[in-house]
């Protein structure tokens, strides 16, 4: 049987990048929105750029293939940060189906770890160098 490890990434990062890219395209412009949450919760506003940084450039890295594992740390930070900055009130509920509350959330993360332990695979602008 043709396993086709290298369909599977690139299938994995298009789904993994573009639909945080979504998030983070929607978010241009309204950094002054998520600085506000950071001020409320003691945190330095300016730390609010830091989601064009994790929703748009690693989201984008990890799209076209370059540097993916690295990119793959960004997004899981701003992932990890967003769930625990905004989500936390729902880290320990279900919703009306049963399902995890978070689980779009969680599946965002799983699916960067994935990333981040395999690479992107061959079918990458880069995959020669260990962050790859």
């Amino acid at each position: 049987m043709n396993k086709n490890t290298n369909l599977g990434l690139l299938i994995l990062r298009i789904a993994v990048g573009g639909l945080m890219l979504l998030h983070g395209i929607a978010k241009i412009g309204h950094a002054s929105f998520i600085g506000g949450m950071l001020a409320e919760k003691g945190l330095p506003s300016f730390l609010s750029y830091g989601v064009y940084f994790t929703e748009i450039l690693a989201p984008l890295l990890i799209l076209i293939g370059f540097r993916t594992r690295l990119s793959a740390v960004v997004y899981v930070f701003g992932a990890l940060f967003a769930m625990f900055l905004v989500h936390s009130g729902q880290l320990f509920l279900l919703n009306q189906n049963g399902g995890w509350e978070l689980e779009l959330l969680g599946l965002y993360i799983s699916g960067a770890l994935a990333l981040f332990f395999t690479g992107g695979g061959k079918i990458a602008i880069s995959s020669s160098n260990k962050w790859d």
